[in-house]
């Protein structure tokens, strides 16, 4: 897709079934995101603008989880027009909260919450997109790292390797000065398999993490769960521990489904 020598490199930012979080995100950046507008053009930001500007689109970000038929398609389409698509937040890493019906039937609920089911279309289970089209890059979070966007951005426009940590929130814990919450308190924290990102916000204030940014590059969730039953955890809550923003991870998908079936 070859851009004319004065031209700016256009942006795109699509949603699918999510909570605008992560876009919101990308707007808090104020001053960052002003920066970043001398460089490239925002051709197409719903969230933002009415403005469209048609592509091909050098980055597209895309937020949400693919939920529909539609939105199977729609992926698709955008994955053409994209040179570098990029997955922001949980929902489009791993399919968010709403994958929590990929573990049970979603006609039950479809019938219990809407008075006219038959006008519903929904897919069997909520996934990333990254299960239906090639991503270059997916940034963790839920919501994300403001400054890890920027980063990532900055990265792929100047063609070189986002500077992310893949390690686990326990390095930030280290880094900030804290007390192990899990050590000192016997408190369930999540943070020694999921990705540092949030500088380890939750443990800084006494509070287990509830790993929004997903499982971390080498997390041992095997390892992790023998330890959490062995101080004495439930097998209902080791479960559902592993089933929040990031249920469908696959180290976490995993885990639950093997203790759910134990």
């Amino acid at each position: 897709m070859p851009l004319h020598p004065n031209a700016k490199p256009k942006l795109a930012v699509w949603k699918f079934a999510s909570c605008d979080g992560c876009q919101l995100s990308l707007l808090d950046c104020e001053d960052d995101l002003l920066a970043i507008t001398d460089a490239i053009q925002i051709a197409y930001f719903p969230e933002a603008t009415r403005a469209v500007i048609k592509g091909p689109y050098e980055i597209s970000l895309v937020e949400g989880s693919i939920t529909t038929p539609h939105d199977a398609e729609r992926i698709h389409k955008i994955r053409r027009v994209s040179k570098v698509l990029i997955t922001i937040g949980a929902c489009a890493t791993s399919g968010g909260i709403q994958a929590l019906k990929n573990f049970k039937d979603v006609n039950k609920f479809i019938d219990i919450v809407y008075a006219n089911p038959q006008y519903i279309d929904s897919l069997q289970n909520s996934t990333g997109i990254a299960d239906h089209v090639k991503v270059d890059f997916e940034l963790r979070g839920c919501p994300i790292n403001k400054n890890a966007l920027v980063e990532v951005c900055n990265a792929y426009l100047n063609r070189r390797k986002p500077n992310i940590p893949t390690y686990s929130v326990c390095m930030e814990c280290k880094r900030r000065g804290n007390i192990c919450v899990m050590v000192r308190n016997g408190t369930t924290c999540l943070g020694p398999v999921t990705q540092a990102g949030c500088d380890a916000i939750c443990p800084a204030y006494n509070r287990g993490c509830y790993s929004c940014f997903g499982p971390s590059e080498d997390a041992n969730a095997k390892a992790f769960s023998i330890h959490l039953e062995e101080t004495g955890i439930s097998r209902e809550n080791l479960i559902r521990l592993y089933r929040g923003f990031n249920a469908n991870a696959e180290e976490f998908k995993n885990e639950s489904i093997f203790y759910e079936q134990k």
